[in-house]
């Protein structure tokens, strides 16, 4: 992992085309900017992480384990 340290209204490049800026810093909350390609998705961790539990768990579950579909009659 890569450390370092930026005031507010630094920058931070990630390859050709990502830019992270930090646009403020207030008591242990950071403020950042990205600036990045419309086809790269953004996620936070968190939410990252509870897609990627929820991923598993359905790769993980039986056909037969799944609900049966309602009939609905018309």
């Amino acid at each position: 992992m890569l450390v370092i340290t930026r005031k507010s209204g630094e920058r931070i490049n990630l390859g050709d085309d990502i830019i992270v800026t930090v646009l403020e810093v207030s008591g242990s909350s950071v403020r950042i900017g990205i600036e990045a390609p419309a086809d790269v998705r953004i996620f936070r961790h968190e939410i990252w992480e509870a897609a990627a539990r929820e991923n598993r768990a359905a790769a993980e579950t039986s056909v037969d384990e799944l609900p049966s579909p309602k009939h609905t009659t018309s």
